[in-house]
């Protein structure tokens, strides 16, 4: 197994191409597990839905998102090994959009 070091920093905002070329969402949230003393990347969360995140899943949140037009289905969570980090500046899945975990506005508490 190779390790890759990518800045974190730099992925956040940048779209995420489906296998097919189209964009899916931007990546807005990186999700990390600590395991024996080291930090791991679990998944990635992609699509307008996941600016909930960053917002800590207020209510106020989801309110905003959806007057600005946001749908439930507009994001997804992406498995740390579902998506290609090789150039950061163009962030692609390595599997159909079909495979990925939809964002659901019930996985945030109020």
């Amino acid at each position: 197994m190779t390790s890759q070091q990518v800045h974190a920093e730099l992925l956040l905002g940048e779209k995420v191409f489906a296998l097919n070329g189209l964009p899916i969402g931007r990546l807005e949230e990186i999700r990390t597990e600590i395991n024996k003393g080291h930090c791991f990347v679990s998944e990635f969360l992609v699509g307008s839905y996941a600016v909930v995140e960053r917002l800590a899943a207020w209510r106020l949140g989801r309110a905003v998102l959806r007057v600005f037009g946001a749908k439930r289905k507009e994001g997804y969570r992406v498995r740390w090994d579902q998506l290609d980090l090789s150039d950061p500046r163009h962030l692609r899945l390595l599997c159909d959009v079909e495979e990925l975990m939809p964002l659901r506005e019930e996985q945030y508490p109020t």
